[in-house]
């Protein structure tokens, strides 16, 4: 074997030891670094998530390492079990851990825009042009007053503040009008409003759309209830 044969497989041996005891001396390094420290094993993110993945694809990609217990978040996830069934609430990046907070219930997740409904409660939507919806300016969230007036002439401020869920067709600002001042064309789109309404307001709420008309006013928890009476057609209180 030629001297330049001879110094090629040295080149080779000697590169293959170094990569050897490099890893050895990594893993060394490690084993140093916690040695005489207590640690745990958690989750890590080892590819992009984006918010809304169910957490059985997520662990797909997670992979375990241990990490000083110190360092360890209270809500960082150890076990898949905890995250069972749940989807994401947020985007994930490569590298950070997996925390129990960044998981949901699907089922309690609302839509961008809407309010979840209350334990017990139903949601009835009615159709209103915007100056009976506060303007158009309503949204979830929000706690309005019920007035109904009913084809024989009376109305009431039937409910309370009653909660809104969504909004649906809200009118966007309008251009003003140069001549005039106005704001045109917006105003005239009606507004989908859902509540969150115990069955027998919800038949109240019905039987207003069905057979009269309905008012809403922004009633907040600060809003004064009394004084409210029955109005007849004669501006007669009963």
């Amino acid at each position: 074997m030629n001297s330049r044969a001879i110094a090629a497989v040295t080149a080779v041996v000697l590169a293959v030891a170094g990569s050897i005891l490099l890893v050895s001396y990594t893993n060394g390094a490690e084993q140093r670094a916690f040695a005489g420290v207590q640690t745990s094993e958690v989750l890590i993110v080892s590819a992009a998530v984006p918010a809304g993945t169910p957490a059985d694809v997520v662990l797909q990609s997670a992979t375990r390492q241990a990490v000083p217990a110190k360092a360890l978040p209270a809500d960082a996830v150890s076990d898949p079990a905890a995250i069972n069934g749940l989807v994401t609430t947020v985007d994930l990046v490569p590298g950070e851990q997996l925390l129990r907070t960044r998981f949901r219930d699907p089922a309690t997740m609302q839509d961008p825009g809407t309010t979840a409904v209350p334990a017990g409660m139903q949601e009835v939507s009615i159709l209103l042009a915007p100056q009976r919806a506060v303007g158009g300016l309503l949204k979830a969230g929000d706690t309005v007053g019920v007035f109904i007036s009913l084809k024989t002439e009376v109305t009431r401020l039937t409910l309370h503040k009653v909660l809104v869920t969504a909004v649906q067709g809200a009118p966007a600002p309008a251009a003003e009008d140069s001549t005039s001042g106005a704001s045109p064309g917006a105003a005239s789109e009606n507004l989908l409003v859902t509540l969150a309404l115990t069955a027998a307001n919800a038949e109240k709420v019905v039987y207003g759309q069905e057979f009269g008309t309905i008012w809403l006013s922004d009633e907040p928890s600060t809003a004064v209830e009394d004084g409210t009476r029955e109005l007849t057609r004669d501006g007669i209180y009963k």
